[in-house]
């Protein structure tokens, strides 16, 4: 079967497609064929070396297909079932995948191949944000950056129907309107205008109960001027570069804030914690609480051009890789 492999980091033209064995299930794993696979930003942290791991590899986390074989032991599922996962062992761009039954989560009646694969890794990102890293209350003031991106328009649809008020900043001029688009109540174009004095403008100064930061070295300064006395500094990825330095004195202990750098897998590490984030995320697919809009479909071929439109922040909402 063709699977895209990486044999070095590095620019996206490492992502090459290869024919590979993938053998047969282990006792508790399963063959899924994939009929969608998600692109995240992820996907370029492994690609480059930022997130390491062993070479020569497969790529990508996220994935929606059905099983075709099962092992001797394995309970949860059958031939058949219409499953998805985001996590490890990474491999999913590729036309068949093994994995572990335990990694798996059943795709409800409803919800598309497409739509699966691509808010299984960041739906269940927005759930543990907004219900368990911050348990978002109504009324709570809210700062996300990157708020017409892929992530954007599941995190802020469903923090205004929390009852908060959304603040979204935004690169250009026309993802403005995709940010409002995608709930949010104020929008700052911060290639324009210092976010920062435009937050204050809006709620005033040291004023936002909680900041969902995914952009990393470029905003994480401004993120924590904008937030209250005991405020909630929520840094959950790196798209402009990894915060290498975090200073006590200065970042927290000025304004007594509480700080957490969380990732998808401390909150799935329990089977019954994948499962119940991925409930509430499907529940929320099917109850409209936010509308997924696939913003781009690339062949398997193109992942390499997949990854530079993500790079390069080209895509205005979730992108789909179809096998």
């Amino acid at each position: 079967m063709k699977s895209v492999q990486i044999d070095k980091f590095g620019r996206p033209e490492v992502l090459v497609i290869k024919d590979v064995d993938l053998g047969k299930p282990g006792p508790k794993e399963v063959l899924i064929k994939n009929l969608s696979i998600g692109l995240n930003f992820i996907d370029v942290y492994h690609r480059t070396g930022l997130y390491p791991i062993p070479l020569p590899s497969g790529i990508g986390l996220e994935a929606c297909g059905v099983i075709e074989e099962v092992g001797s032991e394995v309970k949860l599922f059958k031939v058949g079932d219409r499953v998805t996962h985001a996590s490890m062992p990474i491999g999913a761009y590729s036309e068949k995948q093994i994995m572990p039954e335990e990694k798996l989560v059943s795709v409800p009646d409803g919800v598309s191949d497409e739509v699966a694969s691509c808010i299984t890794l960041k739906g269940i990102t927005a759930e543990y944000l907004l219900h368990r890293a911050y348990p978002l209350k109504k009324g709570d003031k809210v700062l996300y950056h990157a708020a017409a991106g892929a992530l954007g328009q599941i995190l802020c649809p469903w923090a205004n129907a929390l009852g908060a008020e959304v603040i979204g900043t935004v690169g250009s001029k026309a993802k403005e309107e995709i940010a409002k688009k995608n709930g949010c109540h104020h929008v700052i174009n911060y290639s324009e205008k210092d976010f920062v004095k435009e937050v204050e403008k809006i709620f005033g100064k040291n004023s936002l109960d909680v900041v969902y930061d995914g952009v990393g070295s470029k905003t994480f300064k401004g993120s924590i001027e904008t937030l209250k006395i005991r405020g909630m500094m929520v840094a959950f990825g790196n798209a402009s570069g990894y915060v290498e330095t975090l200073d006590i004195k200065k970042d927290i202990n000025a304004k007594g804030l509480f700080f957490t750098r969380p990732s998808i897998a401390h909150y799935t590490v329990k089977r019954e914690e994948l499962v119940e984030s991925a409930k509430k995320v499907f529940d929320a697919v099917l109850t409209k609480k936010f509308k997924i809009e696939i913003s781009k479909r690339y062949p398997l071929k193109n992942a390499a051009q997949a990854h530079k439109d993500l790079e390069n922040r080209l895509l205005t909402g979730p992108a789909v890789i179809i096998p």
